[in-house]
This record gives structure tokens, sequence and C-alpha cells, in this order.
């Protein structure tokens, strides 16, 4: 849409305002191996409070995903929100496109601004590349939240008939929409309230603005995802973890929070949000927020109660 007001990019320019006054500054690190990554910082980094460390997940930058957790969170954590490479303004000249790639890619970008220890919370794709961080740089990672993350899922899940998508190719055309009808079914399988009649002009202004860069690229990302992944290779890592998920989940189903929860075992709590589907940081913020602060910042238990190991349900 050259030379034409867009909705997007003027929402895109308030959440930058946003940040900007909440105490945060747009940093671009260059990590010198060909991998440029772009991260929101504090403008003054306290010693005195934790860093935390928020991954968004495939589709908008970061500002989109966690514009709504800045406000409420900055003032308890040195917060810093990365845009994940081949997402916002990061980029990479080098073929791997594996999340243990991001994971490392994060994890020298927090070297570069000088953070050693760190709480970390990524939402779906986010998630994964959460988990491979507590896994490859296990001391370095104090608490973990794993939100609606499909961290232990196969690639028989697909075949199998868990998913919405019945292949890779149709799940590329949903999470990287390149026509409307596929901006609609992404919000019908993301949200559990999805918003109708949403002009076309609205959802051609969002692929054009958040849909169109490094296209290729991110294909990469969701096929290195889903291709030979198995349970039985996923590392264990035994990190006190919340794992959030919504009720009515339909990109990542509850089964697999269940089975992520099985997976790291005692060291983890399982919280079902109702009536929110796998969108939870956009139709549950409040509650979403309230879990993390309470986890993130409350003394851990000595004792890990059994009875939470289902998941409890709350409004």
């Amino acid at each position: 849409m050259p030379g034409c007001f867009s909705i997007i990019a003027s929402r895109d320019r308030c959440f930058r305002y946003s940040f900007f006054s909440s105490g945060l500054k747009s940093t671009t690190t260059d990590l010198g191996d060909g991998t440029v990554m772009h991260c929101w910082a504090p403008k003054n980094h306290s010693p005195s409070k934790p860093t935390l460390l928020l991954i968004h997940g495939i589709g908008a930058n970061a500002m989109w995903q966690w514009h709504g957790f800045v406000s409420p969170l900055v003032s308890r954590f040195n917060l810093y929100i990365p845009d994940l490479v081949f997402f916002g303004d990061s980029y990479s000249s080098r073929p791997e496109r594996s999340e243990i790639f991001q994971a490392r890619c994060v994890m020298a970008l927090m070297d570069a601004h000088g953070v050693k220890k760190m709480m970390v919370t990524g939402i779906s794709y986010g998630g994964f590349v959460a988990y491979r961080m507590a896994a490859q740089f296990g001391e370095r990672i104090d608490r973990l939240v794993l939100c609606c993350a499909g961290v232990c899922t196969e690639e028989k899940d697909m075949e199998n008939g868990m998913f919405q998508v019945k292949s890779v190719e149709e799940a590329m055309n949903v999470l990287l929409p390149q026509k409307t009808q596929h901006v609609r079914d992404l919000m019908k399988i993301s949200f559990y309230k999805p918003v109708k009649n949403v002009p076309s002009c609205f959802l051609n202004d969002f692929i054009e603005v958040m849909c169109s860069e490094h296209l290729q690229e991110r294909k990469e990302l969701i096929q290195a995802l889903h291709k030979d992944r198995k349970l039985s290779d996923l590392p264990k890592i035994n990190h006190p973890t919340l794992i959030i998920w919504g009720e009515h989940d339909l990109v990542f189903p509850l089964e697999l929070a269940h089975r992520l929860k099985r997976q790291i075992g005692e060291s983890a709590d399982l919280v079902i949000i109702k009536n929110a589907g796998h969108a939870i940081n956009a139709e549950k913020p409040k509650e979403m927020c309230k879990h993390m602060k309470s986890f993130l910042i409350d003394p851990l238990p000595t004792v890990k109660h059994k009875n939470h190991s289902n998941g409890r349900k709350v409004d």
C-alpha cells in the first residue's frame, strides 16, 4: 500500500512511543557472525532488579506481542524484549533455522548487554526458544514461563490429526498469511472469540506491514520446527517453570500443555486460562500477567503440590 495511510504502521509507531515512554530504548547489536539483532532494553539497567527476557512468537514484531505487558512489569524487572531473527529488525545471513540457533542468538545478545542471569518468558514459538535456552544455558536461567508453546509436539502429531491444519504447507499459509482469507483463518484458530467482519483493507495493510519481510526465511523456521521432531530427542530441564495455556487453544491443543508438564516434571506448574485461545497475550493479558508476576516475584515453594499436576483452570 505505498503512498497510502497505514493503520498498522501508525499503530506500530504508537507502540514504539509507548516503549520509549516506559523507560526502554531501541538497540541494535551486531553479533559478529552475520547476525544482527534488535532488542528493547532498559535505558538504565538497575542492579537491584531481576532481569526478565520476553520472547515473542511467530507473527508481528515483539512490540505487538508484548505491548500490554511492559507497563505492569517494567517497575519490577529489567525488561529485555528482542525481535527474534527474521522478525522486526533482526536478521541473519547464516543458514541455520532451528530454535536452537535462535536460542544461541538471544543469549549472545544478552551477553552483549552484559546480562548473565535472567528469567525468561516465551509465548508460542518464543516458548520453543526459551526452552532451548534453559537446556543450553541452564545455570543462567533462573525461572521459566512457557505460554501456549507446543515444545513437546512431534512430527507424527500432524499426521494423527492433532492440529487444525493438515500439512506444514497449510500451516505456513495460515501463520504467514499472504491473503486476507489466510489472516481470517489465523484469527479463527488463534482467538477463542475472534473478531468478525474485519475490513479487507485492514487485513491487507497487516500483510503488507507485518508479513512481507523475510517470508522465505520464516517459512524455513516453521519447516525446521516440524521436520523429524520427536519427543525423545527433547532435552530435559529442571528449572522452576510456569506453563500457561489457553483452554481452547487450537494452534497447540491443550494436550500439549499436559505433555509439557509431564516432560518437565515436578518443577513445573500448569495454569489453564478459561475462555481463551492461543493468543492469550491478546485475549487475557491481565490474567496472564498476574500469573507471571506471582510466579516470577514470589518466593518459590519448597514442596510441589501434586494436585497441580493436571493443571488448574482460572477465570
